[in-house]
């Protein structure tokens, strides 16, 4: 049975792997384009790509996938069924319809809810104690098609973005190697999604990175941890971009001042051995990981000590 693979970043690496390891015969990959990285610009091939190269697999990078001569491509591998992992394109009814078994995707989180680009990052942002993996059929519709199986992951206070795009990766990668035979057997028991409970988990922009200090201590540190590893939350300082990496959890046993609540949200009340205090909305929240304009990420006590942030400044 011909299988093709779709999937762009380190989070579909595992299902590949899994697939090669289990010596099921994958045909082709399919990723997106090479982009460019770093200041200086390198493109850069995806971490599926470079996967992909390890193998000695044929690779496909479609601008769009949607086009006629993608899919013409795509269908010279004629595959009998198409699996796929973070993509990154929607695929097209031509591409849905054309393996005999179907399309299947390894989606990030508890179908229905958070359908769509963003949801290991918008469950943490939403202070959610649990997410998992849903294994689909593909539909039409973003995220819509009839599940197979799904697991649950919990979400503990020290994970981040980045934590739990292992985690779920690797119980993704799982969950496929448990469906894969009834999956090509054509023996899979799929069930409808419920339209009602469905929620959907748009892609991150610059605006989901600004911190509010109105808000609380907890909604700002599960924003905070949200955003790590990829962008960062900022708030401003000095009329400069102030990034903050890493914060302390609220529930934790350190005390803080006790002028919270009695000061403008985003006032610096102390700095000290556990970094940068800042009164919020609701409590005080302890920074510990920030990254000045122009400079590097570094430890919150440690810029503390330089003396240019000083108690009383108001961080917008």
């Amino acid at each position: 049975m011909n299988i093709v693979f779709m999937g762009t970043p380190d989070f579909a690496v595992p299902s590949l792997d899994m697939l090669i390891a289990e010596g099921y015969n994958v045909v082709g990959v399919v990723t997106q384009p090479d982009k460019p990285q770093g200041r200086k610009k390198i493109l850069t091939p995806t971490p599926v790509k470079a996967a992909t190269e390890r193998y000695g697999l044929p690779v496909f990078q479609p601008v769009k996938l949607r086009d006629p001569e993608a899919v013409a491509r795509l269908a010279e591998w004629k595959p009998d069924l198409i699996v796929t992992a973070a993509f990154g394109q929607i695929l097209p009814k031509a591409v849905l319809d054309m393996p005999v078994r179907g399309c299947v995707n390894v989606h990030g989180s508890l179908l229905p809810k958070y359908r769509g680009g963003a949801p290991i990052q918008r469950s943490i942002i939403n202070g959610e104690s649990v997410t998992g993996v849903t294994l689909m059929y593909m539909a039409e519709g973003l995220d819509t098609g009839d599940m197979i199986s799904r697991v649950e992951v919990p979400i503990t206070d020290e994970d981040t973005s980045g934590s739990m795009f292992i985690k779920l990766s690797e119980a993704g990668s799982k969950l496929l190697q448990e469906e894969m035979p009834r999956l090509i057997a054509g023996e899979t028991t799929a069930v409808p999604q419920d339209d009602a409970e469905a929620s959907y988990a748009r892609n991150l922009t610059r605006e989901d990175e600004k911190l509010d200090w109105s808000r609380s201590s907890r909604e700002l540190f599960n924003q905070i941890r949200g955003l790590v590893p990829f962008s960062g939350a900022f708030t401003m300082w000095d009329d400069q971009v102030f990034k903050v990496w890493a914060a302390m959890n609220p529930n934790s046993d350190v005390q803080g001042t006790s002028q919270t609540g009695q000061t403008e949200p985003g006032t610096v009340l102390q700095l000290g051995a556990n970094g940068i205090e800042v009164s919020t909305g609701s409590g005080s929240l302890w920074l510990t990981e920030v990254q000045p304009a122009g400079k590097k990420v570094m430890k919150a006590v440690d810029f503390g000590r330089g003396g240019t942030l000083k108690p009383g400044t108001v961080l917008r």
